[in-house]
């Protein structure tokens, strides 16, 4: 009988499963197709050998089917389920550094690749932390992993049940929630992001929630200058990131 694998247990790909080995995450086993090129799969056999994991060579075909879909580069790992965070640990982060807290909110956020291209920038941009709902939304799977380039390891995410009571706990804790809309009064490029921050991202099509729309501070549009009226959620993410980032070391 074939072996069933949790998707969110499993790491593909040379780069996301080094950085996962040199975070500390708990591995319990990791697969290298026979013959896969020695200098991509070696320095995670000494490193993997370092820590007592087992490695196992097999055929690739094997790893095809544990990730479906997904570009393993001959190897896979098979991780302890991924840790998720608190809410108190994403701000906890902030004040451990001296820093503004800065927290993504993702608001059904369903494509894999969009979760991890945001975890990706995020980890680049110094944000805090993301928070994700438990439903309706992509969960850390080894595609995230994979399509993050390791960012997952080192970007702490929460996962909660009520995006709206979570928002609520964030005002309590002096953030302010800035939603973005297209039909925003506010030009992103004119809003003053110096200030304990959480930035909520919507849906890829339907954009951000009622609930959480009335629920935000303020709320910012990007400006389209073509015949198009959005960006794909990762993209305007990224703008977004970024330009706090800006905003903060202009300060």
């Amino acid at each position: 009988m074939a072996e069933a694998y949790n998707q969110e247990e499993l790491i593909a790909g040379k780069h996301p499963v080094m950085e996962a080995l040199r975070s500390g995450r708990e591995i319990n086993k990791i697969w290298i197709a026979e013959g896969a090129q020695k200098s991509l799969t070696q320095p995670i056999t000494a490193e993997a050998k370092k820590n007592g994991i087992v490695v196992q060579f097999v055929d690739k075909r094997k790893l095809d089917s544990m990730v479906e879909g997904v570009q393993h580069q001959g190897v896979v790992a098979q991780a302890a389920a991924f840790a998720y965070v608190e809410i108190e640990d994403l701000l906890e982060r902030a004040r451990s550094r001296g820093e503004t807290p800065f927290i993504l909110l993702l608001d059904e956020i369903e494509d894999p690749h969009n979760l991890g291209s945001i975890l990706r920038t995020a980890e680049c941009t110094g944000v805090h932390g993301v928070i994700i709902p438990k439903r309706r939304a992509a969960g850390l799977t080894a595609t995230v992993l994979k399509t993050s380039a390791g960012a997952a390891e080192h970007v702490p995410v929460a996962r909660v049940t009520n995006l709206a009571q979570t928002i609520d706990r964030l005002k309590e804790e002096g953030v302010w929630i800035a939603g973005t809309d297209l039909s925003a009064p506010q030009d992103v490029y004119k809003t003053k992001f110096d200030l304990p921050l959480a930035i909520v991202i919507g849906n890829e099509g339907k954009g951000i929630g009622r609930l959480i729309k009335d629920k935000c501070d303020f709320l910012v549009k990007l400006p389209m200058l073509g015949q198009l009226n959005s960006l794909n959620a990762s993209v305007a993410a990224g703008v977004l990131m970024y330009e706090v980032v800006r905003q903060r070391r202009s300060l």
